[in-house]
């Protein structure tokens, strides 16, 4: 499902990455998102992405359940909605929870705002991190419904696919959005499993997709004792990284340039050889 953007840039269309080491602070957390958003927009950024969890990183996992909120309304979504129309950018916003079903569980939903502030796309992340590790414990299903739904929108440059954190390990989700010229990637990785994987992997949806990837980390030891692995990075769809911070809050920007896109695809036309899908 997409929405597709009357505007139509002729040149390269400058994103951000906000990297974060969100607390258990709700409002602590909105107000630092609130600056790197401007900074990145004075910078000249059109769209920002913000990590996964940019809003809240509790000290357990249930602590979410409190700021669960409804679709349409609510603190947070009305932030996305208002730093979007202010700056006149996209505003990613990473995710936050949304009230699912079950009393128990909340979906883990990445909401995306025009630039006149209006809800432009919405994804609820599909694959829930499970990971068992010496004193590292993580089960997502816990406290996360499951989305169901693959999700794209349509930007100024063409057509962006959403997907958050875990889902980066799965690449027929990728397949399933089409023909994106950015796949954005908000995320929380672990210190442990983005040391090993995160790079690798961002690398190869780039390559194998031939598009840009923008990814927003969590970066840094958090108040809850938790350690994210940061990073946040924009690879090109040769797999080249334009930019990336490794730890700590911050920006991390670039171009994302559609005669980029199609040099790689003429050069190496790998996007138009495939059979499968």
């Amino acid at each position: 499902m997409s929405e597709r953007s009357s505007e139509n840039p002729a040149g390269p269309f400058r994103v951000a990455a906000l990297q974060m080491v969100s607390t258990p602070d709700r409002e602590r957390n909105l107000a630092e998102a609130g600056q790197l958003i401007a900074e990145a927009a004075r910078d000249g950024a059109r769209m920002v992405l913000l990590p996964e969890y940019f809003c809240f990183m509790g000290f357990k996992d249930t602590d979410k359940l409190a700021l669960r909120e409804t679709p349409g309304a609510g603190p947070i979504q009305q932030f996305l909605a208002d730093t979007a129309r202010e700056h006149r950018v996209w505003v990613i916003g990473g995710t936050l929870p949304l009230e699912s079903p079950e009393p128990s569980r909340v979906l883990n939903t990445t909401l995306v705002f025009d630039p006149a502030g209006n809800q432009a796309a919405r994804y609820d992340k599909i694959h829930l991190f499970n990971f068992e590790k010496g004193e590292e414990s993580f089960d997502e299903a816990r406290t996360i419904c499951p989305g169901g739904e693959v999700r794209t929108f349509d930007a100024p440059f063409g057509r962006v696919g959403l997907s958050v954190c875990y889902d980066l390990r799965f690449p027929e989700l990728y397949r399933k959005m089409g023909d994106c010229a950015m796949i954005v990637v908000p995320s929380a990785f672990t210190y442990t499993t983005g040391r090993a994987h995160w790079e690798t992997l961002l690398k190869a949806r780039a390559i194998e997709n031939q598009c840009y990837v923008l990814a927003a980390a969590q970066g840094g030891k958090h108040e809850n004792g938790r350690r994210t692995f940061g990073h946040s990075i924009l690879i090109d769809p040769w797999g080249e990284t334009v930019a990336v911070r490794e730890e700590g809050a911050g920006v991390v920007a670039g171009d994302i340039d559609p005669a980029r896109i199609a040099a790689v695809r003429q050069s190496l036309p790998a996007w138009r050889h495939r059979v499968l899908g």
